[in-house]
């Protein structure tokens, strides 16, 4: 089969691989569907995170179920399936507290799994599964083709985004500024809205960005950063600032941009993967009361609340998706992400 592999910064390859089979009997084997790029994948690309040698990268994918292990009671042949970021067997005490990305039996995709055998990457043509009936959420039925984008979004995305919003503690009538205006970003718009914020602020500075920001439900857009960026968001909410920030990036500037414009006793919610020294001050946070909440996104907890709305056309995260490319263009949808070309990249083995 054909599946990505990063050999260095900048050097995305499509190789031909072995294909997976069952190991375990709690595996599954899903041919891929479509998959994707995300922006966590450009720190490796572009050299922020060191690739010492070769490998298998992605980590979002929906498919179709090819074959189970014994053990697999839940999970069908035939399922059209969604698969997080990451395996989790969903029975642990982490993942029954809704913390799935710390199962205490679970692992991430492209990296050996606990007995040391290799878990493949999302960018491929299948993927073996470990612990199937835990890591995959099957749909209903075969979906409309016009819903895989925003059922790929539910594998990270939109989850994260959400995961954003849930910390940051919004609800009915909050005030909310979202920082970052990636994939992620925009999702937290969508589910700061559907969480029933009253006014949503976009932070964003590229105008194919601000306008899925405005579908999905921004009030306002804020071009400036820094100092100015700050003032001008106190500026919009009564020169204090809002309830909810959502930190979508994951760099001291974003973190930073974050704490300073919320309220005093505001929240931050912050998803973005750190990179760049981000850290949290604490002596701000103590003078102002602004709390801080989140981290690496249980998105598995939520797909079973976000599901029903993307099969019912009510909630459609995949507008996101602004480019879609053969699976053998890989490296050219690293490339267009990379060169902000493309908001996200789909692929499709």
């Amino acid at each position: 089969m054909l599946a990505t592999v990063i050999t260095a910064a900048r050097d995305i390859q499509v190789q031909e691989v072995d294909d997976p089979t069952i190991i375990a009997p709690t595996d599954a084997v899903v041919r891929v569907v479509a998959a994707c790029v995300c922006g966590s994948d450009l720190w490796p690309y572009r050299g922020v995170t060191p690739t010492t040698k070769p490998r298998r990268i992605g980590h979002e994918f929906v498919g179709v179920v090819e074959s189970v292990g014994d053990e697999v009671t839940r999970i069908r042949v035939g399922d059209f399936v969604i698969a997080p970021f990451y395996w989790c067997d969903m029975t642990c005490i982490n993942c029954l507290n809704g913390v799935s990305t710390s199962c205490l039996h679970g692992g991430w995709w492209g990296a050996p799994d606990r007995n040391g055998a290799f878990v493949d990457g999302g960018q491929g043509e299948l993927v073996r599964v470990p612990l199937a009936d835990g890591t995959l959420v099957a749909t209903p039925g075969m979906p409309a083709s016009e819903l895989v984008p925003s059922l790929l979004t539910l594998a990270d995305v939109m989850g994260t985004g959400h995961h954003a919003a849930v910390s940051a503690g919004v609800t009915a009538g909050s005030t909310v500024v979202v920082v970052g205006d990636g994939a992620v970003g925009l999702c937290a718009v969508l589910a700061a809205k559907r969480l029933g914020a009253s006014r949503v602020v976009a932070m964003s500075r590229h105008a194919d960005r601000q306008a899925i920001a405005r579908e999905f439900g921004a009030d306002d857009i804020v071009e400036e950063r820094g100092a100015e960026g700050i003032a001008r968001v106190k500026e919009l909410f009564d020169g204090v600032g809002p309830d909810c920030v959502l930190e979508c990036v994951g760099t001291a500037e974003s973190m930073e941009q974050a704490l300073k414009s919320a309220r005093p006793g505001g929240m931050v919610g912050y998803v973005g993967v750190p990179n760049g020294g981000a850290e949290l001050p604490i002596q701000l946070m103590f003078g102002t009361n602004v709390g801080a909440n989140g981290g690496v996104a249980p998105v598995r907890n939520y797909v079973e609340e976000l599901l029903p709305e993307v099969l019912a056309g009510t909630l459609n995260p995949g507008i996101v998706f602004d480019l879609e490319l053969p699976l053998a263009e890989a490296a050219e949808a690293y490339a267009a992400m990379d060169e902000r070309r493309a908001t996200k990249v789909l692929l499709r083995p």
